[in-house]
């Protein structure tokens, strides 16, 4: 289930948004301020985002820059060109003025995931000595090949695509349920503790750390 992050203060308009992807099968979450947006992305890692531009505290350009690693597509009533080129040029992938035809934005959301998955099917992953390949779904520690179940690897390439963040329990189970239905709320700690022995062995060194309470993280020496 793709996640996506509303950041908007209009409460109808937001309102509307979140009905209209939860019933299209997406997961959604809201912010309605530059700063609590910037606090929710610093805890877990949506698949988009839907920004507007006009919001209390920091604005949404303020904010834009600071959004790395996911699509942002700028919602927002501003119609001058010259903003749409700033911002498109700034880091978001797509511009769409209010009022919008929710038809012409459920298609351009879906379009950016597309293309966001697709690049990261594409992509070798790379974290201190440990390198993935997406396409092959080879794993190499350094000089050694360590060999992971389906499983395992999904959780690898999730934290290792999010390398300075703690993912939650919640979202891990979330983003590789559907290709690893045999990883369960209850199963995920035998997952893990597999995975970081193969690492080990495959080199020597602890790769991933618990976070009490929260999830994992990729450990950075």
């Amino acid at each position: 289930m793709k996640h996506i992050l509303i950041i908007d203060d209009d409460i109808h308009i937001g309102n509307m948004l979140e009905e209209v992807l939860t019933s299209e099968g997406y997961r959604v979450s809201r912010s309605y301020s530059g700063t609590e947006a910037l606090w929710v992305l610093s805890s877990y890692k949506p698949d988009l985002v839907l920004l507007d531009l006009m919001l209390p505290g920091l604005s949404g350009e303020d904010v834009l820059p600071k959004i790395k690693g996911m699509p942002v597509i700028v919602v927002s009533a501003k119609v001058d060109v010259n903003d749409k080129v700033d911002l498109l040029l700034g880091g978001a992938v797509d511009y769409v003025t209010k009022p919008f035809d929710i038809k012409e934005l459920l298609a351009r959301i879906i379009v950016q995931l597309r293309k966001a998955f697709a690049s990261e099917d594409e992509a070798i992953i790379t974290f201190d000595d440990i390198q993935i390949n997406n396409a092959t779904h080879d794993v190499s520690v350094g000089e050694n090949t360590a060999k992971l179940t389906r499983t395992e690897y999904a959780i690898l390439k999730l934290l290792m695509q999010n390398p300075a963040q703690v993912v939650t329990k919640s979202i891990l189970l979330d983003r590789i349920s559907h290709d690893t239905p045999d990883c369960t709320e209850s199963s995920l700690k035998i997952h893990i503790s597999n995975l970081r022995k193969k690492l080990r062995e495959a080199s020597g060194k602890e790769y991933i750390e618990a976070v009490w309470g929260i999830g994992f993280k990729l450990k950075v020496e």
